[in-house]
């Protein structure tokens, strides 16, 4: 099974990829820089315009200060439960 871009499991991505960045007290450009990315590449995965591999998943959570798995049981945790 394939997920849109705006499938309801990819902006439940999304939106905590974001929730995460904000709770960390980071702006789009301060991850770009730790991921040695411009802001763009931040901008569009947020925005819903391109999609994320594992491995940059794994970067970016890293680069928010968190272990991966502990954001993959949140997203699952969203998905499973329909939470936003």
């Amino acid at each position: 099974m394939r997920d849109t871009l705006r499938s309801p499991r990819q902006i439940k991505l999304r939106k905590l990829l974001r929730n995460l960045r904000e709770k960390a007290g980071l702006t789009q450009a301060d991850v770009a820089t730790l991921l040695n990315k411009p802001q763009s590449f931040v901008a569009k995965y947020e925005g819903g315009e391109r999609r994320l591999s594992v491995i940059e998943f794994v970067d970016v959570v890293r680069a928010l200060g968190l272990e991966p798995i502990a954001a993959i049981r949140q997203l699952v945790k969203a998905i499973d439960t329909d939470a936003p």
